[in-house]
């Protein structure tokens, strides 16, 4: 029996899952670990540098809590992305078969990434709150949505890359290098609140602040979170994704025969 459109692109997609975990973590002895080693040490260093000084600076808020709902929302957006770019090279020999398209190795690395990071986001949060750590899961609802509407988002501007980094081959090197400002400016470091509101105007144009912002006040009762909407988080994730999809929808032949 014929399979629909739907169900060839399914079977690609798991296809292409479990060839990305086999080439990610296949070749290392400790596998699926190393996914958790680079935030769990990233978060470490942190803490290491940043702890005393930020526990003088809002004492009423675990720091460990809030810098994992900072960091955990940036890697996921920059992995998804970044990923994107390299995804056709790194499955050229895959398009000879005609149900595998460049959409489906976005689409099976961002499924990958959020697996990841969400059983990384949940040890985390278990292990700060069995040494003690205060938070509390008052949002749930909006902490799904959120991760759900992050995914969208960097799908959108992963698609966007991998079209113009397939389109214009020099700027694969460059494309990477314009998210790592967002690290500085996502308020992954310090809340929103901590900043003067003159400046506001200009750091809510970035969703991943919005993003940032809304899990925090899923986890701690009576969170700031003046000026952030996840309306916004919603227009720009679909938006994204829409501009993403209709440039991949242009772009698809070029990229699959250049």
């Amino acid at each position: 029996m014929a399979r629909s459109g739907i169900e060839v692109q399914e079977a690609a997609i798991k296809a292409l899952f479990l060839r990305e975990i086999k080439t990610r973590f296949g070749k290392y002895r400790l596998g699926y670990l190393w996914a958790a080693l680079e935030p769990l040490a990233h978060i470490l260093i942190m803490l290491i540098i940043f702890g005393y000084l930020m526990n003088r600076t809002m004492p009423d808020i675990s720091f460990p809590v809030f810098l994992i709902n900072g960091i955990i929302p940036y890697f996921i957006f920059n992995n998804i992305t970044n990923r994107s770019i390299g995804a056709i090279e790194a499955n050229q020999g895959l398009f000879n078969y005609r149900p595998v398209r460049p959409i489906d190795t976005v689409l099976s690395r961002a499924i990958l990434e959020t697996i990841i990071y969400a059983f990384v986001y949940i040890l985390l949060m278990s292990v700060v709150g069995l040494i003690g750590e205060k938070f509390e899961i008052i949002k749930l609802l909006t902490l799904v949505t959120t991760w759900i509407l992050l995914v969208l988002f960097s799908c959108g501007v992963g698609l966007i890359f991998m079209v113009v980094g397939k389109t214009f081959a020099e700027t694969e090197k460059f494309l990477p290098i314009l998210i790592k400002p967002l690290y500085f400016i996502s308020c992954i470091m310090f809340p929103l609140h901590k900043i003067p509101k003159e400046y506001w105007p200009y750091l809510l144009w970035n969703p991943l602040v919005h993003a940032v912002e809304l899990c925090r006040g899923s986890v701690f009762p009576g969170y700031a979170s003046e000026g952030i909407s996840l309306g916004y988080l919603a227009f720009c994730s679909l938006l994204t994704l829409f501009v993403g999809l209709a440039l991949y929808r242009i772009r698809e032949g070029a990229m699959l025969t250049s």
